[in-house]
């Protein structure tokens, strides 16, 4: 079996070595790929997207797993290309992916289908945010497409929601886009996962992340600083809850709608005091939720993709261990305003009991430096969250370079 997986960052890391581990043992390529994927999965010869599919055909690729979502609605769609080319792709055509392209297209297919989420305008215009905010605060503002997961700002009072809005409207940091102004939910999150396959799903372990980029959950939003994953991260009767009020309507609404699925759905949800509500969608595995679900899967996770791509959800070819797992974020000086690249790594080579995923590093002279915002995600195991927490922190506290930031609550706070 030939797999291809398509991104170039620690969830894609995640879930190369994931496929890597599967019993069926498949040849693993990736594009773009990184040096620290390219340890695992050979690269490819593409340039872009269509030169992709080409070299896909003409090296006989058995499975497209699409780990980063800007593919899924780039061009054509990774998805809609993978198809017209006869090649089973793990990952939603480009009329699905606007389930997390759009936010708007996502809120109207909530409200659509009955399923639970915060009431919420689209405008188009600073003044018109201004007016639909209204003067309630806090509220919650959503830039309307893909923002590498920084297009959301919860905005406790005027002058921080005008920061956002001056960065959407009048700077265009983000390019060209509508806002949600939307009801600020509050409740602890939880991340669920689902693998669906037509009208059918499989529930994955599910995970919560934090987003602040400070202790006890201070400073401004980032990508993710961290994520802790557990079957017993919420009771049983939620998560019928959740699978009855959320995932099976929305399973049910992409039949309804004539939007085919075969692929990974995140839903992330608030648990509001009145019960569970979308919060968002995304299209894929989420980061670095990802970097800590993937550890828990046994079984063989390259075979269930490619009978899932071709039509077929085979549940009993994957389990999950019931114990805890804890993702540590080591992001680099200046993130998530910007990032300093070049700062020599070490100590990676000394983490032998967890998991070290590379999100943005680059070899230069045998040795790893930093290459982006987030640097590495470190993941440790255990039966209990205590072990867990105690493990990946403890392998952290090995890796260390200049400007180094990281959370020492990952795992901690909110529980």
């Amino acid at each position: 079996m030939k797999i291809l997986v398509v991104g170039k960052g620690g969830r894609e890391h995640a879930l190369v070595r994931a496929l890597a581990e599967s019993p069926s043992k498949p040849e693993l390529f990736s594009f773009p790929g990184s040096e620290a994927i390219f340890r695992i999965a050979a690269p490819t010869t593409a340039t872009d997207l269509h030169s992709l599919i080409g070299w896909m055909k003409d090296n006989g690729i058995d499975l497209c797993v699409a780990g980063e979502e800007s593919y899924l609605v780039k061009e054509e769609g990774l998805a809609n290309l993978c198809e017209r080319a006869g090649i089973p792709c793990w990952g939603p055509p480009k009329q699905s992916a606007q389930l997390e392209a759009s936010k708007e297209f996502a809120k109207e297919f909530l409200f659509r289908h009955n399923i639970p989420t915060a009431r919420a305008t689209a405008v188009s215009s600073l003044e018109g945010a201004v007016s639909a905010i209204n003067g309630e605060y806090p509220t919650v503002l959503k830039f309307d497409g893909l923002a590498a997961g920084k297009g959301v700002a919860v905005c406790p009072d005027e002058a921080s929601a005008m920061e956002f809005l001056n960065e959407v409207f009048t700077e265009k940091r983000f390019g060209e886009g509508r806002v949600l102004v939307e009801q600020c939910l509050t409740g602890p999150e939880v991340s669920i996962f689902a693998a669906i396959v037509d009208d059918r799903y499989l529930i994955f372990t599910p995970a919560r992340d934090y987003k602040r980029a400070l202790e006890d959950d201070q400073g401004p939003n980032t990508g993710g600083m961290g994520a802790v994953a557990s079957r017993q991260l919420i009771s049983p009767d939620l998560l019928d809850l959740i699978k009855t009020d959320i995932v099976q309507p929305t399973v049910d609404g992409l039949r309804n709608d004539h939007l085919p699925y075969r692929g990974f759905l995140y839903f992330g949800l608030m648990l509001t005091p009145t019960g569970p509500q979308v919060i968002e969608y995304n299209c894929r595995f989420g980061d670095p939720e990802c970097q800590a679900v993937m550890p828990l899967v046994k079984g063989d996770l390259a075979a269930f993709c490619l009978a899932g791509a071709q039509g077929h959800l085979q549940p009993e070819l994957i389990s999950f261990d019931d114990g805890w797992s804890v993702c540590v974020i080591l992001a680099s000086a200046g993130y998530p305003e910007s990032s300093r690249n070049g700062d020599v790594i070490t100590g990676i080579e000394d983490v032998t009991e967890a998991r070290v995923y590379h999100s943005g590093t680059k070899l230069t002279g045998g040795q790893w430096q930093t290459n982006g915002g987030r640097v590495l995600a470190v993941v440790a195991g255990a039966a209990d969250r205590e072990g867990a927490v105690t493990a990946a922190h403890a392998a952290a506290d090995r890796i260390s370079f200049d400007g180094l930031q990281r959370r020492t609550d990952i795992g901690i706070l909110h529980f």
